[in-house]
């Protein structure tokens, strides 16, 4: 009863009886102490409301949190259009015939699958920055500038520091604008933001390690040393947080939640062969193993391609793959499917952070895409 009660003072008390006054002395209390006010912050933070507004490719996944937790969140669909000149004729929703928006938590859900539709959702961010809103949080889970944040020759522009500006020059809501992004190409691009917006950098990985127990993956893949730093961490054997990082899925049994999955770790590379670059395995042994190759975004899939090749030439029982961003430009995915020339996955994982992407691979062959709408949703608490 004195968890759900709320005082924190009667806490310390409690807590400080219960560890036992050699205990108290020497402040061992204070780990207990930490917990309980963690779960009271997180408790008040699950409570937080929010009004969802969303751009078109992201109305799905708006309508689904909504359709799950229904007590934290309302879903107003917004106007689209252009006029005949073509620039934008944008209504935002839950403004009309009411304001739903002033003085409340706003969650809006973005995609920059191209520059048209970038910009029209950057005039709605200036809108929504100007309507005396509590608080402005973008989620874009895919940020399609991130491989753009240097040149190498003058003139070149760098895309990520621009996008980094604009969002960085939205007006003022009182606090920063907080901007959710998942598996940043580059990790340094969240020190190109200043002012009235902060990235809130996160990963996909949550979602894989369900997979991974369900199909009884062994080793985890990289197709190079850039992959390796990026996601090593979440896959070696002292992570005392992979169980909590565990999305749960409801085809995984309870049972398989309450142990840490242990992963060998590969890395491939490039290494030149006479005038060409071949990929071959730089570190571990895949003979016999069951391989889940982890990469953070794919384009053509030439790299992954040949990465999964390599492990199953070195005897690799299976090979699936994992990309949180599936790029794929010119449908280059239609090469990974059954019968293509680069069918060598048993499945090929990606998540819906680009929907105009996912919403066109085939459901019945290689392709499985996970949800983020949960994992946006725990995130969404995180801060």
């Amino acid at each position: 009863g004195c968890f759900a009660s709320g005082f924190l003072i009667p806490h310390f008390q409690l807590i400080k009886r219960w560890s036992g006054l050699r205990q108290a002395q020497e402040g061992g209390y204070r780990d207990l102490y930490d917990k309980v006010e963690w779960q009271r912050q997180q408790g008040e933070k699950s409570r937080r409301r929010y009004q969802i507004l969303a751009a078109p490719q992201c109305e799905k996944m708006a309508m689904k949190i909504e359709r799950l937790h229904p007590e934290r969140f309302h879903f107003h669909k917004s106007e689209w259009d252009k006029f005949p000149d073509g620039t934008d004729h944008i209504i935002v929703g839950g403004f009309s015939p009411r304001n739903m928006i002033a003085g409340e938590h706003v969650l809006f859900l973005a995609s920059f699958h191209n520059n048209d539709v970038t910009l029209s959702q950057f005039q709605v961010l200036v809108m929504l920055s100007q309507s005396f809103v509590s608080s402005l949080t973008i989620v874009l889970p895919f940020y399609p500038t991130g491989t753009m944040e240097r040149v190498t020759r003058e003139g070149e522009i760098a895309t990520a520091a621009t996008y980094a500006q604009l969002f960085s020059s939205l007006p003022s809501v009182g606090k920063p604008k907080r901007l959710m992004i998942y598996d940043l190409h580059t990790l340094q691009n969240r020190f190109y933001y200043h002012g009235s917006t902060v990235a809130s950098l996160h990963t996909t990985i949550p979602l894989l390690l369900p997979e991974l127990v369900r199909n009884k993956i062994d080793a985890v893949a990289f197709p190079d040393d850039g992959a390796a730093k990026r996601f090593k961490s979440y896959f070696m054997s002292n992570n005392k947080n992979m169980q909590d990082m565990m999305i749960r899925d409801d085809e995984v049994d309870d049972d398989e939640y309450f142990y840490t999955p242990t992963f060998d770790i590969i890395v491939c590379g490039k290494v030149r062969d006479g005038e060409s670059r071949v990929v071959t395995v730089q570190d571990g042994d895949p003979k016999d193993r069951r391989i889940c190759i982890v990469d953070d975004l794919v384009q053509t899939g030439g790299t992954l391609f040949e990465c999964g090749l390599a492990l199953k030439n070195l005897g690799a029982t299976s090979v699936h793959a994992f990309v949180a961003h599936a790029v794929f430009p010119k449908e280059s995915w239609r090469r990974f499917l059954r019968g293509g020339d680069r069918d060598v996955f048993d499945i090929f994982y990606t998540t819906n952070s680009i929907p105009t992407t996912t919403n066109n691979l085939p459901k019945d062959d290689v392709f499985k895409v996970l949800d983020l709408t949960p994992l946006v949703i725990r995130d969404l608490d995180s801060i």
